[in-house]
């Protein structure tokens, strides 16, 4: 399938600029009033996993947590011969036997599997965490700046920071929870993003040395020209991975539901952020150079 070369992706990227400014205005009020939603895996607190021999309803395993006499009310996630509960406190021995003991009276079978998270320990995996995408990105910006230039790079980067944020204002606005898993999938979500985004800057530097771009509208013109040749393979791509991610959300087990919903949310961003946020940005760098370069000339 082929575009039409007057199709104007570049003045489309406008109403994409609008739409991504007021969702991130939305995710910062969101982020300063409330922040994000933290697992146990980032806060202090016990996480029981049970394996059941059998299938139990919620109101049995709420019956069976209260008679423990454990005061924080936990978060009980049902799954098929499964049930995960997780308390804001950490739980001391004899409240784990508790637990274990009011569970077993229901399934006999049950096992379990406990893990506790300290306020230091959480305190940590959050650092590590801003850590790995700061770092992540610092590496994109280097390798982008050796294979093409400056400019590429920093078009790159913001486009990488959007789809990243992107995903944590809807985290942040739906309250849905994070977790260690979510990580994993911002850094996946980024490095498939600069997959895309390096595919199109790669046509855009080789349309740039078989033509003479003298002014805005042809640098525009041989963007909108790039984005068309390397858009059905954008899509293509996009396309594929997003299924996989989707069926992951709908048929995978409780413990990758924020991992899968948080790849097919970021996917989405980032089909269009290579095509609508990177190469404009591009775009507004490179006429900026041309206008410097004309400049003395006038004198």
């Amino acid at each position: 399938m082929r575009f039409k070369k007057e199709l104007d992706f570049v003045h489309l990227s406008k109403f994409f600029y609008i739409f991504s400014i007021a969702l991130t205005v939305a995710g910062l009020i969101f982020l300063a009033s409330f922040g994000l939603n933290y697992s146990v895996d980032f806060k202090a607190g016990s996480n029981v996993d049970i394996s059941l021999s059998k299938n139990l309803t919620l109101e049995e395993v709420n019956s069976a947590v209260e008679k423990t006499g454990i005061s924080s009310e936990p978060s009980i996630t049902l799954g098929s011969e499964r049930v995960n509960v997780r308390y804001d406190q950490v739980l001391d021995e004899q409240q784990d036997e508790a637990l274990k003991a009011e569970i077993l009276k229901l399934d006999d079978k049950a096992s379990f599997e406990i893990n506790t998270v300290d306020t230091e320990m959480s305190k940590e995996l959050a650092r590590n965490a801003i850590y790995a995408v700061l770092i992540s990105c610092l590496g994109i910006i280097i390798y982008v700046s050796i294979r093409f230039e400056w400019r590429f790079a920093l078009a790159a980067i913001v486009s990488l920071i959007h789809d990243a944020f992107m995903v944590v204002a809807i985290f942040s606005i739906f309250r849905l929870e994070v977790d260690l898993t979510f990580i994993i999938a911002v850094l996946t979500i980024i490095g498939y993003s600069i997959n895309d985004t390096i595919v199109i800057f790669d046509r855009i530097r080789e349309n740039l040395r078989f033509g003479k771009q003298k002014t805005y509208e042809d640098l525009k013109e041989l963007v909108n020209k790039s984005v068309a040749q390397t858009l059905m393979r954008s899509l293509y791509t996009a396309f594929t991975v997003f299924i996989a991610a989707f069926f992951l959300l709908i048929l995978g087990g409780e413990s990758i539901k924020m991992f899968s919903l948080a790849m097919v949310i970021g996917l989405l961003f980032g089909a269009y952020s290579s095509i609508f946020i990177a190469s404009p940005i591009w775009l507004l760098l490179k006429k900026r150079e041309k206008t410097n370069v004309k400049s003395p000339a006038k004198g």
